[in-house]
């Protein structure tokens, strides 16, 4: 009994380890996305304790292949889940089963034999895209006579001109940007702690000259972020998404009354969609669009702009040549519940 009780402890460590130190640091800056993994931890716990698991039992075990599988099935029968989610919970769970075999190789295992888990089928979804000139109709309903105009131009000039994620957005502080440089750019974090750096045409980098210089002043914290909220704290606070999507969605409801191909319900995302098919419509190779958008494999460029097989074709002969040319007992459970054990975040 007292094995199991220091597996359970231990297991408990590293669930509070995954979700409040390792994926807030080293694989996302998204509240979106920790948020994801904070459920899906929840879900799982949840379709555990109807399996009858106790803190006695938790362990190992409780995270083999045959208990995640039955859990896809509760999640579609019992919670009715659409197919995407469940595939998403499942990643989830993946990421947090890859971090286990990174603490303790013995459990390795446990995310191989999760990766061999089919995922359910989708019907494929494509982005709404927009184009040049819906991008253009949503950018002239800003107001920039006002302050709250001002940041709101350049908070989406910056997200459409560089094609970054909201997260990326919104985890920049005064420190990530080289206004001065020679050649001006932007250091964005993006998913499993990667950063790239983004070059800055020269409207966009006088845009955010004057815009520090309003909202930061002539003193400014490495670490205050760029774009912050003025509800509830200082500058160290970031502005949220849900702020960021209802500034998108006013915008664009304007924005359509006028022009009908912009989407009355348009959301960050749609920039980083619409700036990569344009660089596409602009004769940028698909490889190079792969390293701006900070994808990690080409694969996934191809299916995020629908690449045709010629355009296809055209990406991996491009990728030949690239390759080519490089070769040279703190746990305390007050009700007897996993749950409880567990203390997770709600």
């Amino acid at each position: 009994m007292r094995k199991n009780k220091s597996e359970a402890a231990l297991f408990a460590r590293y669930i509070s380890e995954f979700l409040y130190d390792y994926a807030p640091c080293f694989l996302t800056h998204s509240d979106h996305t920790l948020k994801s993994y904070r459920d899906t931890i929840n879900l799982y716990v949840a379709f555990l304790e109807k399996e009858g698991i106790t803190p006695a039992s938790f362990g190992r075990k409780t995270f083999e292949k045959p208990l995640i599988e039955k859990w896809i099935q509760w999640l579609l029968s019992e919670r009715h889940s659409c197919p995407d989610t469940c595939n998403v919970r499942l990643g989830s769970l993946r990421v947090f089963l890859e971090f286990l075999g990174s603490k303790d190789v013995s459990l390795l295992y446990l995310y191989h034999e999760a990766k061999t888990i089919k995922r359910q089928k989708c019907q494929k979804k494509k982005v709404k895209g927009l184009t040049r000139d819906a991008v253009s109709s949503i950018l002239d309903e800003i107001d920039i006579t006002s302050k709250i105009g001002r940041r709101d131009m350049t908070l989406l000039s910056l997200l459409y001109g560089t094609a970054a994620r909201i997260g990326e957005v919104q985890a920049l502080t005064m420190k990530d940007l080289h206004l001065n440089s020679a050649k001006p750019y932007i250091l964005l974090h993006g998913k499993g702690g990667k950063t790239r750096t983004a070059y800055l045409l020269p409207r966009m980098t006088a845009n955010l000259h004057g815009y520090i210089a309003e909202f930061h002043g002539d003193q400014t914290n490495p670490d205050s972020h760029l774009f912050y909220t003025r509800v509830g704290g200082g500058k160290e606070n970031k502005l949220t998404e849900a702020a960021i999507d209802k500034r998108i969605k006013k915008y664009a409801a304007l924005a359509h009354e006028k022009n009908p191909d912009v989407p009355p319900d348009t959301h960050a995302h749609q920039f980083r969609h619409a700036k990569a098919s344009h660089w596409l419509e602009d004769g940028i190779n698909v490889v190079q669009i792969r390293y701006l958008l900070g994808h990690e494999n080409l694969e996934t460029t191809m299916k995020y702009l629908d690449i045709t097989p010629s355009e296809k074709a055209e990406a991996l002969a491009t990728l030949e040549r690239e390759k080519a040319s490089t070769q040279p007992k703190k746990w305390k459970n007050s009700d007897g519940s996993l749950s409880a054990f567990l203390r997770l975040p709600q």
